[in-house]
């Protein structure tokens, strides 16, 4: 790999790191820049993959003020998480991918969607959760517990704004400020992440050079962003990272059609 081709990974895992550790979106400048330097699309989707593990501890590293007292809550939703994405790496690795490509960027939108509404949807939860618990029912943590497994498989699978979908999944699920639900949000999506990228280290057609690279940008951009997600004002920052994923959709919807 030539050293044009470093300094744009490296580059580009900077930008990963730090918007990805802000909003879930790290794909969103790494997954392109490995197409760029010439890697096929399985290669880039299971090379980013095992290189954005590294936004994982730095951003967890970045984020213990927040992670404080939320032990339990992080084991419980990384062991859903991680099953999840042990699922994902299986069905990548076992069954065709152009389908799912074609249901990707409705994820991504419909998570996107999710953030901008926030506040309506937390709303209406907390009317159905108080209704249900009039009835005696308890389905709230159930479906927290299932939805977070299958952001965990989709980000096993193909991985690119599966922080997003998490971050509005938890902003809506939990009664905590943004930058908490964001450090809950990069531990979690980290634990399906190490799951899916052990499986790909082992079985998948891993660029090393490259993924080395990126996770080198992807440390030093991840250790900043909880700095910056504590400074930014919290709706402006869930609008523009809700553009940013509408972008994103758009773009692999596109793709996906070629």
């Amino acid at each position: 790999m030539d050293p044009a081709a470093v300094a744009l990974l490296v580059a580009a895992g900077f930008a990963a790191g730090l918007i990805g550790s802000v909003a879930g979106l790290a794909s969103l400048f790494s997954y392109p820049a490995l197409l760029a330097v010439g890697l096929p699309p399985i290669a880039a989707n299971v090379t980013n993959t095992v290189a954005l593990f590294s936004n994982t501890v730095g951003s967890a590293a970045a984020s213990r003020s927040e992670l404080r007292g939320q032990r339990g809550r992080i084991v419980r939703l990384g062991a859903l998480a991680a099953s999840g994405g042990a699922l994902g790496a299986w069905l990548l690795l076992n069954t065709d991918e152009g389908v799912f490509e074609l249901i990707v960027p409705w994820l991504i939108a419909l998570g996107s969607l999710l953030l901008v509404g926030r506040d309506t949807v937390r709303r209406l939860a907390a009317r159905a959760a108080a209704r249900g618990g009039r009835r005696g029912g308890r389905s709230g943590p159930a479906v927290l517990g299932v939805s977070v497994a299958l952001v965990g498989v989709y980000g096993g699978y193909f991985g690119a704004a599966a922080g997003v979908l998490m971050l509005a999944l938890l902003s809506v699920a939990l009664d905590e400020s943004l930058a908490v639900s964001n450090a809950l949000k990069n531990v979690t999506t980290g634990a399906a992440n190490l799951v899916a990228a052990v499986s790909y280290a082992v079985l998948a057609p891993v660029h090393w050079w490259a993924a080395a690279a990126l996770a080198c940008g992807c440390l030093l951009g991840s250790a900043l962003g909880p700095a910056l997600v504590r400074r930014l004002p919290e709706r402006p920052l869930r609008w523009a990272v809700s553009l940013a994923g509408f972008a994103l959709a758009a773009h692999l919807f596109v793709s996906a059609l070629r």
